[in-house]
């Protein structure tokens, strides 16, 4: 699978955060819901994560230059990496301190009881809005794949993060709607810090998940078994000049970028000149084979019975 950026879902995410996050703390100054300052500041760390990843795309598009002779790739997993610490810090454990504080001193929602509910009607709306964009998106690359294993798998990591932050924060609205709901019937404060604390551990748990695949991809994921196999049958052919692969690694240097290590066992004979024409063919072969930017180095060398 080709990597996909996902520019359109993060600018529909991005629209989507901006707006909910205004009428999240004018519902917050209103009714003073501990639940509505953690969600207005999830929809900020979640405006902010949406920019980060568009300048983490637009970075990764930079030219390979003398300091990074492999481009800039790499770059899309190191902000992806940041929008986890974004996530974790200001989203969560924001959510847990306001928990905390609202239970040590619970207050009951002020006379505006009303406005917390409507926003979370409204950004249900506008949130679902932003998933189902997200969605369609992912539909068109992920193929037979589950989600799951989509967010394990993909190399581009803006679609995973889009995916998990908009899941989250449908989720973290039902659990904000709930905390507010269950101090409006009893009047107790501490089911609306509660809903904040729930909030707390959801934002935590899914930037668990975003840092440990974004530490996968930046210390250098591989190629699928696929592709692997596209390459090999790609450069090798048993009654050509190069006759088979002793051993081969492929590792990715970006969503689109592949690095491309193999030792060739070159047919019996071949000069010089001929074995430089079959490498160049080879490689023609091989990106052909395989739709991404191919680095490849190729080391003609003799099979031996260990290898």
């Amino acid at each position: 699978m080709s990597a996909h950026g996902g520019t359109k879902a993060i600018l529909a995410a991005l629209s989507a955060n901006l707006g909910i996050a205004v009428t999240k703390f004018a519902a917050f100054a209103l009714s003073g819901s501990s639940a509505m300052l953690a969600e207005a500041v999830h929809s900020v760390a979640d405006s902010g994560n949406q920019l980060l990843l568009l300048w983490g795309g637009r970075e990764a598009r930079r030219p390979a230059d003398q300091k990074h002779p492999f481009g800039y790739g790499q770059g899309r997993y190191f902000w992806s990496f940041v929008v986890a610490l974004v996530l974790f810090s200001l989203g969560g454990l924001f959510a847990l301190y306001e928990a905390y504080e609202k239970l040590k001193h619970p207050e009951p929602i002020g006379s505006w009881h009303w406005v917390p509910l409507a926003v979370v009607a409204l950004a249900l709306v506008m949130e679902s809005f932003s998933l189902r964009t997200a969605v369609a998106e992912i539909k068109a690359v992920k193929g037979s794949q589950g989600w799951f294993r989509f967010v394990r798998t993909s190399k581009s990591p803006e679609l995973p993060v889009v995916l998990l932050e908009d899941t989250a924060a449908l989720l973290g609205l039902v659990l904000a709607g709930a905390g507010v709901s269950g101090t409006l019937v009893t009047g107790d404060g501490r089911w609306d810090a509660m809903g904040s604390a729930a909030i707390g551990v959801l934002l935590v748990v899914v930037a668990i998940i975003l840092a440990v695949e974004m530490k996968s991809l930046l210390l250098g994921e591989g190629a699928s078994p696929e592709q692997i196999e596209a390459i090999k049958d790609a450069l090798a052919q048993a009654d050509g000049p190069i006759t088979s692969i002793i051993h081969l690694r492929a590792m990715h240097l970006g969503p689109d970028d592949l690095l491309v290590a193999a030792k060739i066992e070159p047919a019996p004979g071949l000069s010089v000149a001929a074995l430089a024409e079959a490498i160049d063919a080879a490689e023609a072969r091989a990106r052909a084979a395989v739709p991404l930017r191919l680095t490849i180095y190729l080391e003609p060398d003799l099979r031996r019975v260990t290898d």
